[in-house]
């Protein structure tokens, strides 16, 4: 898979999950324990993301330091998704939700770095 297939795909996700998580915030927030507005929150970050995802999957070659930024924020995401659990003490569904999408996201990150530039930018 190609590296723009790849952030289209992240983009594409990230817009699902965060318009679910503004959309859905009181109702998940009630069933996975979780804070309603972390949830909303979360959401409201996606979208901007997704967007910027989107706009590097339409390069014919995606900036490089832009592709590493996804590839840190992705990092960022799973440890704060994974801090999360033991933070906010959301029930066994909360923390299951939490731990999935986590995983999601870093194997898009680890798809990303594997398809993606070798270096950041800025190294010779």
């Amino acid at each position: 898979m190609t590296l723009n297939r790849i952030l289209a795909f992240d983009a594409l996700t990230c817009a699902l999950m965060g318009s679910v998580l503004i959309l859905s915030a009181p109702a998940l927030s009630a069933l996975m324990v979780l804070p309603q507005d972390l949830l909303f929150i979360a959401g409201c970050v996606l979208l901007p993301i997704a967007l910027f995802m989107a706009v590097l999957a339409r390069q014919v070659r995606p900036w490089t330091a832009g592709v590493w930024l996804v590839i840190l924020g992705n990092a960022a995401w799973v440890a704060g998704s994974l801090a999360l659990v033991a933070v906010t003490g959301p029930n066994l569904l909360g923390t299951g939700f939490l731990i999935l999408q986590a995983l999601v996201v870093a194997l898009l990150g680890l798809a990303e770095f594997n398809a993606g530039p070798r270096r950041p930018a800025g190294f010779a």
